[in-house]
């Protein structure tokens, strides 16, 4: 049982000054403290000026003919859009980076900027449950506590978890993929072993991936200074991830039954406008997810998959400039390109197998490679010295993950389950105020009612994926809507 002098402790993912402990042991992080100072004399990362875009950190693409090993194909770390043997691409493509591929073939139709490192948002949940999903039966049951919501991001979205109410995994996988949860995410990163166990396997599941465009700081995807990723690795995550039938089916659901308490439950509305249909935009015939996502410092990001035909396609938008549902007005007009004029394209690149299945490994190397993505956790233009400590984080987290999950199904055998502690300051603040970001009085505190509150230290907010209408138009700070 948990005293109050735990639960107090603070966890650094989620405040700012505070660190948050993985449990590592006092001779692992020594070990990690004594790596620091020779990361710090790793080659810096070639310079590149910062795009001179809004927003997000970013950096450009490499010209074409430099010597890195592009993951994908060369013409993916190229700047300008990517396409061969098939015209009629849609003229008004606003979005910073954005591609369309085959699900089953995993070739790249058509691309722009793939590689580009940019803020995903709410998308990141892709890879985060791409990593955790797989470890719990949906039958589950977990009995919330007011520790298990300590420190979760003022302004994050929220489906409304409460402390003493018992969830089934299903529920919980719900209120992320609907409703993009943030209470969710952080309860589920606890019963797998606490916030920066999942982080660190949530990096290394993008490694395994090749998702090397990606830096992981919060498994929620939370505007965190060096989170990024890139339209190619949102891409790899919604394919591996539809493989799962769970994943599937949950990024597919449009509406559910969440539980409020006692008997009584409210329902939540998937926060996809393109499964929905919600503030204006057209539902897209066969579509079949995935994850949206929105923060004032990303702007939108959208991953979203369709069948037709016996064809799936796969796109990704990241920040279009134009309008809140311009991100789903590009993905739609990209999957009609795909499945209009797609047939007689040449694919201009791969989306690389997983290293554990198979995939052969194309890491980049050089100057050039860091060029084209920027270092892990680092700003545009700016090395990273802290990526021999992440490495070595990831490494003890795998290391550790076999003797927690051990303990784990010990635990559940003696009749209890346990979940890392939390700490830190709780802030349960709704992240929007629009319909779909509707959570019942007796699930949000009264107190916590700002719409979309800035994170000292975190340049942003987050508001409820499906409010970014909402969010733009009354001016608000920003949140990740999604």
């Amino acid at each position: 049982m948990r005293g109050p002098a735990v639960r107090r402790r603070a966890l650094a993912l989620y405040g700012p000054g505070v660190s948050e402990s993985s449990r590592l042991s006092r001779r692992s992080l020594l070990a990690l403290a004594a790596a620091a100072p020779l990361a710090a004399t790793l080659p810096a990362s070639a310079s590149a000026a910062p795009s001179a875009t809004k927003g997000a950190t970013a950096t450009p693409t490499p010209a074409i003919g430099t010597a890195a090993t592009v993951i994908g194909g060369e013409r993916l770390g190229r700047p300008g859009v990517q396409v061969s043997g098939a015209g009629g691409l849609p003229g008004k493509l606003s979005a910073r980076s954005w591609l369309i591929a085959d699900h089953d073939t995993g070739e790249v139709l058509a691309s722009y900027r793939a590689h580009q490192r940019l803020a995903p948002a709410s998308t990141l949940k892709m890879l985060f449950a791409d990593t955790v999903l797989p470890k719990f039966e949906r039958t589950e049951r977990y009995r919330v506590t007011d520790a298990d919501l300590i420190g979760i991001p003022s302004g994050s979205s929220l489906v409304g978890i409460k402390p003493g109410i018992t969830y089934t995994v299903e529920q919980l996988w719900q209120g992320v993929f609907l409703r993009s949860g943030n209470d969710a995410v952080h309860v589920l990163s606890l019963m797998n072993g606490g916030l920066a166990r999942t982080v660190a396997e949530m990096q290394a599941r993008a490694v395994d991936l090749q998702a090397l465009d990606t830096h992981v700081v919060s498994p929620d995807g939370f505007d965190h200074k060096g989170q990024l990723s890139s339209a190619y690795d949102l891409t790899l995550f919604a394919r591996h991830g539809l493989q799962n039938a769970d994943f599937r089916a949950y990024c597919g659901t449009r509406t559910a039954d969440f539980p409020a308490g006692g008997k009584k439950t409210f329902q939540i509305q998937n926060t996809d406008r393109l499964l929905s249909g919600a503030y204006g935009v057209k539902t897209y015939p066969g579509l079949i997810g995935v994850k949206n996502g929105y923060t004032s410092n990303a702007g939108n990001t959208f991953t979203g998959a369709a069948t037709r035909g016996g064809r799936t396609l796969i796109v990704t938008v990241m920040h279009p400039e134009s309008g809140y549902n311009s991100v789903y007005e590009e993905t739609a007009a990209l999957l009609d390109w795909g499945f209009a004029k797609g047939g007689s394209a040449q694919a201009v690149g791969t989306l690389a197998k997983p290293l554990s299945e198979g995939g052969a490994s194309a890491s980049p190397s050089g100057k050039a490679a860091r060029a084209a993505a920027g270092a892990p956790g680092a700003a545009a233009g700016h090395s990273s010295p802290w990526r021999l400590v992440e490495g070595g984080a990831v490494s003890l987290a795998l290391v550790a993950g076999g003797a927690y999950a051990l303990r784990r199904r010990l635990a559940k055998r003696a009749g209890r389950h346990t979940a890392a502690d939390a700490g830190g300051e709780a802030v349960l603040a709704p992240g929007g105020d629009g319909p779909e970001n509707v959570v019942p009085d007796s699930v949000v505190p009264e107190a916590a009612e700002s719409r979309a509150a800035v994170v000292p230290g975190s340049g942003a907010g987050e508001a409820p994926d499906g409010d970014t209408a909402g969010v733009r138009d009354s001016g608000g700070s920003g949140a990740d809507a999604r």
